[in-house]
């Protein structure tokens, strides 16, 4: 039997945690299928029939120790398995409003400025 740990993070601030232990040989998908604890409905998207869970809901991935990895990689003992939900808003974009609202004065490289010298400098 192989330990993996499957974490998500449903809101900000918040990472729910299961361990689970899966025969060798597992994917991703089996360690999905096999959470008990963890609301798998959250990120999974289910057939018509409920019988088997097929795909994650869109935006959402996985990935293994924060490196992307398809619902079919077989997992190896002590991995963690990320499922991350989608971003709303681009960084860069988030960066940019930040910026606008506080000004070129008081942010950036520079900031503080010796009295009378040229804008950076």
């Amino acid at each position: 039997m192989i330990k993996v740990l499957v974490c998500h993070s449903p809101s900000p601030r918040l990472v729910l945690e299961e361990e689970l232990e899966l025969p060798p040989g597992s994917t991703i998908k089996d360690a999905l299928q096999a959470l008990t604890v963890l609301d798998a409905s959250l990120f999974l998207d289910s057939q018509a029939n409920h019988a088997e869970l097929s795909t994650l809901k869109v935006g959402f991935a996985s990935s293994i120790w924060s490196k992307p990895a398809p619902l079919n990689h077989v997992l190896r003992d002590q991995d963690r398995i990320e499922i991350v939900r989608p971003i709303k808003v681009d960084p860069k974009v988030a960066r940019r409003e930040r910026f606008k609202k506080q000004g070129s004065k008081g942010a950036g490289l520079f900031a503080k400025q010796r009295p009378g010298a040229k804008a950076g400098y």
